[in-house]
């Protein structure tokens, strides 16, 4: 704690200290911008803006400063950063309007390791990491580093989920991420289907829904399923979640990780249903996904899916 009092008070220039830092960005802004005009806009982001101090706050952190819609803090410790980080995303969440045409969502990245204080700001690798994981997270989404995870207590940690080694900018070594689930405290499993590899530029999924076709490859290896049009495949169905599912390229596997409240309803040709709710599967031959509700509920509403080698 002495080296945390310290940075609150400005800290003495030149001095280090273990800290926790965490970015929160603020998404959407400009497209709220665009719908509601300049006035409206930013009276809606400073109320968002509002919430992240809050929580910051409540979990004995400092904001920093604030950068246009982001805010940057620093925590005593990686449990309170990580909780100050599930905070935001609730009470964002709760706050956004139902049936608002634009909705803002907050992305947050943190890390913990040694800083430079000096006149209230802090500097050095640690910033730059949490800066950069903000970055690769998606609106909804905490990114955190697995070194930074492994300092929580052990049944918090089931709350996270590994996802890959990724590069970062301006890092020499790649930095293995992991994702913070704060919606729910349950485990994410991952059902692992075939086990043999594929040349990388040999897979592809092909996703069709009313019309809309979307291909995913060596080249597009992420994409978000909902209902919200931040998602970058969008279903209309009130039983999706605005973010609720993910699936991405992991080595020569395709993964669909629900992350909804509804939970998600796979069938693989010729097989029974299996239903996913917090968990993790890989994508094989061919089938349909249905997004909050069993496929013979709505039929209509269905993701028709192939893998290349289908």
């Amino acid at each position: 704690m002495d080296a945390y009092k310290t940075a609150e008070s400005g800290g003495e220039k030149g001095a280090t200290a273990q800290q926790v830092v965490l970015f929160a960005d603020v998404s959407g802004s400009t497209r709220l911008y665009e719908a509601l005009g300049d006035a409206r806009a930013f009276a809606a982001i400073d109320r968002c803006l509002t919430l992240l101090r809050h929580a910051t706050a409540t979990f004995h952190g400092r904001v920093v400063k604030t950068i246009g819609d982001e805010i940057m803090a620093v925590f005593p410790s990686v449990l309170s950063g990580v909780q100050a980080a599930c905070a935001m995303q609730s009470e964002v969440e709760a706050a956004a309007a139902p049936h608002a045409a634009v909705r803002l969502a907050v992305r947050i990245g943190l890390h913990h390791g040694p800083v430079l204080l000096q006149d209230g700001d802090v500097f050095g690798d640690t910033v730059n990491v949490a800066a950069r994981l903000t970055e690769l997270a998606n609106a909804g989404q905490i990114l955190s580093s697995a070194d930074t995870v492994q300092a929580l207590p052990p049944l918090l940690r089931t709350s996270t989920r590994a996802l890959a080694l990724l590069p970062l900018k301006g890092k020499t070594a790649d930095i293995r991420v992991v994702e913070v689930l704060w919606q729910e405290g349950e485990d994410a499993t991952l059902l692992v289907g075939r086990t043999h590899a594929r040349p990388l530029a040999a897979c592809q999924l092909r996703l069709q829904y009313q019309g809309h076709q979307q291909v995913l490859d060596a080249a597009v290896g992420q994409l978000v399923l909902g209902r919200d049009a931040q998602a970058g495949f969008v279903v209309q169905d009130r039983r999706a979640s605005r973010l609720h599912a993910t699936i991405e390229l992991r080595r020569d596997k395709f993964v669909f990780i629900d992350q909804s409240s509804n939970g998600s309803y796979i069938t693989f040709d010729g097989e029974a249903e299996l239903q996913l709710r917090r968990e993790e599967i890989v994508l094989r031959g061919s089938g349909v996904i249905c997004l909050g509700h069993a496929l013979a509920q709505d039929a209509a509403t269905a993701i028709h899916f192939s893998c290349a080698d289908a």
